[in-house]
């Protein structure tokens, strides 16, 4: 297993890939580690919430932005201070690169969970939080597979448990790396 040195791993894919689970897992095996929520972000807004809806107002893209800021700020704050940072969000399409643009901390790590969809529908069917509200999995999946850049480690966590996931991101960190 390949330990990285302190810096920033992101996970994204879209709802119900598996981030979550994953990331905690992953943290919780490194031996000095934080993990970064970002969707914590979006609910520290008390009044006026805007959710991203497909139609995407100026407001909601607004506050999207300003929790991918924190988030990055965040990881980047406990990369400095020696911890490796998994932080896990829903970034997907073009954003993606901005997104990992905003992080200043190096070495800087990608993975993208990319579950089969019929199995991110089945996960939302199944799980106590829905994740989904005006979003289809469809419209989500293609936007993963259509729009976003294919940077960093992608995976096909449809057949593999949490750990078994965790455990392919340990053997290949090191194709998860992005660019400094």
């Amino acid at each position: 297993m390949s330990v990285p040195t302190p810096g920033v791993i992101v996970i994204t894919g879209v709802m119900a890939a598996g981030k979550s689970t994953v990331a905690q897992l992953l943290a919780e095996r490194l031996p000095l580690a934080a993990h970064v929520r970002g969707d914590v972000f979006r609910r520290m807004v008390v009044t006026n919430r805007e959710e991203l809806t497909p139609e995407q107002t100026t407001e909601a893209t607004a506050q999207l932005w300003l929790r991918y800021r924190l988030a990055a700020s965040v990881a980047d704050a406990y990369a400095e201070a020696g911890f490796a940072a998994v932080v896990q969000d829903v970034v997907l399409g073009p954003e993606l690169t901005e997104y990992v643009d905003l992080l200043t901390a190096r070495p800087r790590h990608l993975v993208v969970l990319a579950p089969r969809p019929e199995v991110v529908q089945t996960r939302e069917n199944t799980r106590g939080k829905r994740g989904y509200g005006d979003w289809t999995v469809e419209v989500l999946d293609r936007s993963l597979r259509r729009d976003t850049p294919r940077i960093g480690l992608w995976l096909d966590n449809s057949d593999q448990t949490p750990d078994e996931t965790v455990d392919e991101i340990l053997a290949k960190l090191s194709d998860a790396r992005l660019p400094d």
